[in-house]
């Protein structure tokens, strides 16, 4: 199975597991009368509309590049992934408010927990084996809304472990006031998860540079083909991320005496290091000049310019 078709398998999954696990809150949400059971059903809408989302950006990413995306698709998963962290967000906001009236207006009332208790076990189970698959192929992939769905279904674990650990409280204490107080706790985690999600989407979406990590990555390789004698030196090195791509840019001094073909070949050396370091999904722009034009780089200090 080839790394797209594998991707589209993983959002697909993630749609029916999401759908189902709606409809199994919505009736314990319903029957127990419990906000903090329909509050993770709402949770789950966004997870599932966040579904919808990513298995759309992966087929439009998955295209080709033509006239009208030179760069290719790639950042039709970074708007996914901004799109699924304010929908986070958003639940959330929903939930508190939810909550926070049935507080203010003193209108919480006796809840029947077991209902809700057997959902919150089968919804744990259920996120905790789609959500590692998806986590296993946005790592393989280098997919942002596969990672974003991957992240979304994980807060969902854990906002369900929180469910289920005050419905359980709930049972034995009698303490109906803490459904309310457990619903605001999960939204404020689901929140913090989707203000993540939002900002390292909106990052490549504005062309942020690629991590500081894997900057000095590409340094390193470059250091090594200057000790080789390979190069003399560089600069204007610049990184993006457009989707599952890694876009690097960067001038290269060559010695004077060097053949076009040899410049040509190093180049490709250098390509294909810096491909393997990052683990793939690099697409690397080289622009070639003598050494004699590197008047102020020292070939000792490859940031002078």
């Amino acid at each position: 199975m080839n790394i797209e078709t594998e991707k589209k398998l993983a959002a697909g999954l993630s749609i029916v597991s999401n759908t189902t696990i709606i409809v199994l809150k919505l009736i314990a949400g319903f029957i127990s009368g419990s906000i903090s059971v329909i509050s993770e059903a709402i949770h789950s809408m966004s997870d599932l509309l966040a579904s919808f989302l990513t298995f759309f950006s992966v087929m439009k990413s998955a295209r080709p590049a033509d006239s009208d995306h030179p760069y290719g698709h790639g950042k039709y998963e970074d708007m996914s992934g901004f799109l699924e962290g304010i929908l986070i967000v958003l639940a959330a906001i929903y939930i508190i408010y939810e909550a926070v009236q049935k507080l203010y207006m003193n209108t919480v009332a006796e809840i029947e927990t077991l209902p809700g208790i057997i959902v919150m076990i089968a919804a744990v189970v259920a996120n905790f084996l789609v959500s590692k698959y998806l986590f296993h192929v946005a790592k393989k992939s280098d997919s942002l809304s596969l990672l974003a769905d991957a992240e979304h279904l994980n807060t969902d674990i854990l906002s369900s472990l929180g469910v289920l650990g005050g419905l359980v409280l709930i049972k034995f204490t009698g303490l109906h006031i803490l459904d309310a107080v457990i619903a605001i706790l999960v939204a404020a985690f689901i929140m913090r998860t989707g203000f993540f999600i939002t900002k390292k989407a909106l990052n490549n979406l504005l062309d942020g540079s690629l991590p500081e990590e894997t900057v000095r990555t590409i340094e390193m390789v470059l250091d090594e083909f200057i000790k080789l004698k390979k190069i003399a030196g560089y600069k204007n090195l610049k990184s993006r991320r457009a989707g599952p791509k890694k876009n690097i840019e960067l001038t290269l001094f060559f010695h004077n005496d060097i053949k076009i073909y040899d410049c040509h070949r190093i180049c490709d050396e250098i390509e294909d290091a810096i491909d393997s370091k990052l683990g793939g999904n690099t697409v690397v722009f080289i622009h070639a000049e003598p050494e004699a034009y590197c008047h102020r780089c020292s070939k000792k200090s490859h940031r002078a310019v």
